[in-house]
């Protein structure tokens, strides 16, 4: 069967066994589909099941329908290729915990008044460049100590490290690219092995922030600039990427490459992308390229 169907649960949760699956089954043989039997990826946690003579989308929906408000995140597709060999990934609430530029503000005593600006800016609500350096002109002043205090806070997203780490013992090539600053874009591509990353650059006089963003900004039209740019300098089709991210500015690169992935994503993300994680952590991304539990590297 050319296409597959892949079914998530929350880790550690244990909700995927086989009734499950055979209601999914069950849901596609309604719609005329060809069900085949389910292959585990993890037991209790992700599975694929083969399929053909029914769309993906039309498949998806009749999952869904069949599993109704249960934590399962879905994503079916083209059987072939689905192991992709270009990744860009956002960090901000995508690699990492939260908003590395809201914990700035935070550091100034503004998180509450530039965490607005930023949600509204990542659900699309605002242009990103204009939002960005509204949010940094409030900085003004911060000391650049302060920066160094946030990184030594940040969290990485659950599965971050096993998606970089199993994606490039597996041949892919693994970029981080932000549209937050390369202070933590370079912290968090050496600790988690990705091969490049990019950002923007906040502007200080070696002590203090000026509030200003070194032009020209990193936003959604560079981040689907260097996807294109990365698979061609690799001679790879859009089809052979896997693009992640949360935020309005991600758009552009989830619906471009041959597997775009809204997590977690923000309500107009979620709505616009082909496919989305809402429930599982990052090694989602791996399950629906079809690793198994022992090709992971380093779970985490």
């Amino acid at each position: 069967m050319d296409l597959v169907l892949t079914v998530i649960a929350p880790p550690g949760s244990g909700l995927l066994d086989r009734a499950v699956l055979d209601a999914v089954r069950g849901a596609m043989r309604g719609i005329g589909a060809l069900a085949g039997a389910p292959l585990w990826l993890k037991p209790g946690e992700a599975a694929d099941i083969p399929f053909a003579e029914a769309a993906p989308e039309a498949a998806e929906a009749a999952a869904r329908a069949a599993l109704g408000d249960a934590p399962f995140d879905l994503v079916a597709q083209a059987a072939e290729g689905r192991r992709k060999r270009l990744l860009v990934a956002d960090m901000d609430s995508t690699i990492v915990v939260g908003e590395t530029l809201d914990e700035l503000a935070d550091q100034a005593g503004l998180k509450e008044r530039i965490a607005a600006i930023t949600a509204r800016a990542m659900n699309g609500e605002l242009d990103f460049a204009a939002a960005l350096r509204e949010r940094v002109a409030m900085l003004e002043g911060l000391p650049v100590r302060a920066l160094a205090a946030v990184q030594e806070r940040l969290a990485f997203m659950p599965g971050a490290a096993t998606l970089v780490a199993t994606m490039r013992a597996h041949g892919a090539y693994a970029a981080l690219v932000s549209g937050g600053f390369r202070f933590f874009t370079r912290h968090v591509a050496s600790a988690l092995g990705f091969d490049l990353d990019e950002g923007n650059e906040l502007e200080t006089d070696g002590a203090v922030l000026t509030g200003r963003v070194v032009e020209p900004i990193l936003d959604k039209g560079a981040k689907l600039a260097t996807l294109r740019r990365l698979a061609a300098a690799r001679g790879l089709p859009l089809a052979a990427t896997l693009a992640v991210g949360d935020g309005a500015n991600d758009l552009p690169m989830l619906q471009a490459a041959g597997l775009g992935i809204a997590f977690r994503a923000k309500p107009s993300v979620a709505a616009a992308a082909r496919v989305r994680i809402t429930h599982g952590d990052l090694t989602a991304l791996l399950w629906a390229q079809g690793y198994t539990e022992a090709e992971l590297v380093g779970r985490s």
